[in-house]
């Protein structure tokens, strides 16, 4: 939970238990003389010896929990993984697909991206000290999250981002700066649309831009909570359609291929209120609604309409514009199928925040005390 949902733990980064101590000694305390040892842990970003993983979220963490219990009882088996690793760092793609390369890091660095037959590099400049991570993304998907907090860090630019397009069985690799990176996460992640891969020098997040719907017990007709974050001041709105493959085709029809738009827009979910379009809620404030008639596996994609722009972004870089050639992904994946869109034309100053959508397959069942 603290690897694909961060969210789910309030992290504790100031502090220390170094009050081990012996006796007698110099300093009275409790009524008694102490010599403090001065050994312990002190407490910093993420899992340490101090605080652990932190304090818990207890709405955030039981999303978590349930959704990891359902897709592991569930969809182990059915839903292909990112990669496949064969040992010693080797790794295959696991089905036809489309991959974010997200790039996060303190400076400058330069990713290389082997992706079958063909290899291509990523310059990233660094990421700004205060961009959203996965933790502020998921924890800023509640109601009560105060809006003064998400506008505060608005404007804060992520590191590269790059796609890239697999076959099944296609080799893959990441190397920093020259150095091969490793994924000794994967195992916890896999199953969940991501892949990391590290090393000194920074850390590249490898991510599919859809989501699967691994509903209670793999039952159709279920009803997705979205969970929606704004932090940009435009006028915006997400649609959420069936694709059937993970490179976001349908029926044949490539992103960005004459006809896509109107398949797409056939494939739309409707939510309650029978619209096929979710409106944000506004700049810094939140939202939630509701996806009718998900049924278990469906494939998910998402495009986000800038009306005040009169653009039209999708998660498939193919299909938007290009900058030098290149086309421009606008979505960055922030852990368990939650993302954030970036609303300006060319790439912005891309925060990718001034959307952030999360797609919660497991709390609307039953009791929905997690809605």
């Amino acid at each position: 939970a603290a690897k694909i949902a961060p969210a789910a733990f309030n992290d504790v980064t100031l502090g220390n238990n170094t009050s081990s101590y012996f006796l007698p000694g110099d300093y009275l305390t409790g009524g008694q003389h102490v010599s403090p040892t001065g050994y312990g842990y002190v407490a910093g970003p993420d899992y340490d010896l101090a605080t652990g993983l932190g304090s818990p979220n207890g709405l955030l963490l039981a999303r978590a929990l349930t959704a990891i219990a359902h897709s592991e009882m569930s969809f182990d088996d059915s839903v292909p993984q990112v990669l496949n690793s064969y040992g010693a760092g080797d790794w295959t793609s696991g089905a036809l697909q489309s991959l974010l390369i997200q790039a996060v890091s303190d400076g400058a660095l330069t990713v290389g991206v082997t992706a079958g037959s063909t290899s291509a590099v990523l310059a990233s400049a660094g990421t700004d000290a205060f961009a959203w991570d996965a933790r502020f993304a998921g924890q800023s998907q509640q109601s009560d999250f105060q809006s003064d907090l998400v506008t505060l860090f608005d404007m804060q630019g992520q590191g590269g981002l790059g796609q890239v397009t697999l076959d099944l069985g296609d080799t893959f690799a990441i190397s920093i700066d020259g150095v091969d990176a490793q994924a000794v996460t994967a195992p916890l992640t896999n199953q969940f649309g991501f892949v990391d891969f590290e090393t000194a020098a920074g850390l590249v997040r490898v991510a599919r831009p859809v989501a699967v719907a691994e509903t209670v017990n793999a039952l159709d007709d279920q009803t997705a909570v979205v969970n929606i974050r704004q932090n940009g001041a435009d006028s915006l709105a997400v649609t959420f359609y069936r694709v059937d493959d993970f490179a976001g085709s349908i029926g044949g029809v490539a992103p960005g291929a004459a006809g896509y738009e109107a398949a797409a827009e056939a494939r739309a979910y409707q939510t309650t209120g029978g619209a096929t379009a979710i409106a944000g809620p506004g700049y810094g404030e939140y939202v939630q609604a509701m996806l009718q008639d998900v049924d278990a596996g469906d494939i998910i994609a998402m495009k986000l309409a800038d009306t005040t722009q009169g653009r039209t972004y999708w998660a498939f870089a193919q299909a938007n514009e290009r900058v030098d050639g290149t086309p421009v992904g606008h979505i960055w994946n922030y852990g368990l199928n939650t993302w954030g869109f970036e609303d300006t034309y060319g790439g912005g100053d891309h925060d990718y925040n001034d959307l952030v959508v999360n797609i919660d397959f497991t709390s609307a069942y039953g009791n929905a005390w997690l809605v």
